[in-house]
């Protein structure tokens, strides 16, 4: 009997390999489904023995960015609806302007052609169609909706590309106005200060306390300024070599759930985003637990991650998903009472997209208000700073006046 290799995701979301023994691909692929593993790739055992190493090593070619995957999965979805998968795939790739996305594409559009399924031919770009993305479109090629999951695969994409403006939008404008105001204050002390002092030189008096001490921060900042950059850079990578032991970015990641303001956004935004994602699956008919394991895959922050772990540990031991976010104590109280909702009324997928709509409409207002104090507060901090850099300068000339005066 024919064997064939494959790669699949199983129900942890981790990435399996190895080879079965079946008639065809399709007997193949069925085995795998029986065995709680989602195909990505099949193929012929001596067909991959036979293909050159190169052909297999890893490729550090570049990847669909989230902006482009999101466009491709809108196109894939509305041409689908009209014209053959195969039709739509060509005319994707031969519309797209950027080498990259053409290559991407077209590699993806020939294992189609060579009679591979949409999920094996996004296997071969694993890099750029991640696994949970795969295993949906899996889901729907096995049930027979592919149209269906790639139009809500779409609208999945695009929520999120929303989400993450609204958050590049939240972070870039502070950011931007802090680093601004604080190259303005050192320009100040380095360039303008050390003018100014050699002014009181000759004044023969001991000049005021803040004058003084601004004084000493200008003569630091002009002749080490290398070491204070040193120092920034040493520690930015001592912390980045830290983060990568996972126990110490545990206890990183958990204590920034705990800052009064980042740590709500960082939940909300999980929540917000767990939430969208499993409507999506629930409604594609993908398994939950599946579902939730391939989600846990994509969490950045470790706590988060461990946290939906555990709920996962606890569906498949045969509690709800409610229940097992409660325990969590993780996540918004609303979400876990709009789950409850929709387990008990099997309502589940459309209670889900509820949650989220309000969890991101929530993040909307939450940043609104912290922009509009933020903006201020960085400008008066800064007003502060320099207004005590003028206030050193003047206290000098005021000493003297009075000295001239008497």
């Amino acid at each position: 009997m024919p064997e064939f290799s494959y790669a699949a995701i199983d129900t942890a979301g981790r990435e399996r390999r190895g080879r079965v023994a079946a008639p065809d691909v399709e007997a193949a692929r069925a085995q795998l489904l029986d065995r709680k593993l989602f195909p990505v790739k099949i193929e012929d055992a001596r067909t991959a023995e036979a293909a050159p190493l190169l052909q297999r090593s890893i490729s550090f070619r570049r990847r669909l960015s989230a902006k482009q995957l999101t466009l491709f999965t809108r196109q894939i979805a509305t041409l689908s609806q009209v014209t053959p998968l195969e039709e739509a795939l060509r005319t994707i790739t031969k519309q797209s302007e950027q080498e990259h996305v053409r290559r991407v594409l077209a590699r993806v559009h020939a294992g189609v052609v060579e009679g591979r399924r949409l999920s094996e031919a996004m296997g071969l770009e694993a890099s750029s169609f991640p696994p949970l993305y795969r295993a949906m479109v899996s889901a729907g090629e096995s049930s027979g909706t592919l149209p269906d999951i790639l139009e809500r695969l779409a609208d999945l994409q695009e929520r999120q590309a929303v989400v993450r403006g609204k958050v590049l939008a939240a972070i870039a404008y502070p950011a931007s106005l802090a680093v601004v105001a604080t190259l303005v204050v050192i320009s100040l002390m380095i360039f303008v200060v050390p003018k100014v002092v050699e002014q009181f030189d000759d004044m023969g008096q001991q000049l005021p306390l803040l004058t003084r001490i601004v004084i000493a921060i200008s003569e630091f900042l002009s002749g080490y300024w290398w070491l204070l950059l040193g120092v920034i850079g040493l520690s930015g990578f001592l912390l980045w070599r830290a983060l990568k032991n996972e126990e110490f970015r545990l206890r990183f990641d958990r204590r920034l759930l705990t800052l009064p303001l980042l740590g709500r956004l960082i939940r909300d935004l999980h929540a917000a985003r767990m939430a969208r994602t499993l409507s999506t699956m629930v409604a594609s008919k993908l398994p939950l637990i599946e579902g939730l394991a391939l989600t846990t895959r994509t969490v950045n922050n470790r706590a988060l991650r461990l946290a939906s772990e555990e709920i996962v540990e606890s569906i498949r031991e045969g509690g709800s998903l409610s229940a097992a976010m409660r325990r969590s104590a993780v996540f918004p109280p609303l979400l876990v009472y709009m789950a409850a909702g929709g387990e008990s009324s099997g309502r589940l997928d459309l209670m889900l997209e509820r949650a989220a709509d309000y969890l991101e409409r929530e993040f909307d207002s939450f940043t609104a208000t912290a922009l509009s104090l933020l903006e201020p507060g960085v400008i008066i901090v800064m007003g502060g700073v320099v207004a005590m850099i003028v206030l050193s300068i003047l206290l000098p000339i005021l000493q003297l006046d009075t000295l001239a005066a008497t």
